[in-house]
């Protein structure tokens, strides 16, 4: 059975940083995304990671976010620097058995439950 749990949300002032973390149970996944949404907002792309290395990264959060993978630990992180009020949202990581450049929500196969973060000004 495959689950993805994350970990790591929280309530940290604007400018601070917070390091997600979403552990993958049951297979390996080829590309592996962080996605967010706000409320009132659709679910958005964040960053994604190909096992290959390839990572793409949404504009919004370019030169603050880093995505990385531990494939020995089938973990993906989502590291937030210089975080701002508009990154507050939940944040949800997705699996995707196919490779994708990069992916969509649509076509994710499996979700985590999300965890909150929450920028204060």
């Amino acid at each position: 059975q495959v689950q993805l749990v994350e970990s790591g949300g929280g309530l940290v002032q604007a400018g601070g940083s917070l390091r997600l973390s979403c552990a993958a149970s049951g297979r390996t996944f080829p590309t592996m995304g962080w996605f967010r949404q706000a409320p009132g907002k659709e679910r958005e792309f964040v960053a994604s990671i190909i096992w290959s290395g390839m990572i793409y990264y949404s504009d919004s959060v370019k030169g603050r976010f880093t995505i990385s993978r531990d494939n020995a630990k089938n973990t993906v992180y989502l590291q937030m620097n210089s975080l701002k009020p508009e990154d507050t949202a939940v944040y949800y990581c997705a699996a995707y058995s196919g490779i994708y450049y990069p992916p969509t929500a649509g076509n994710a196969d499996y979700w985590g439950q999300g965890t909150q973060v929450t920028v204060s000004s």
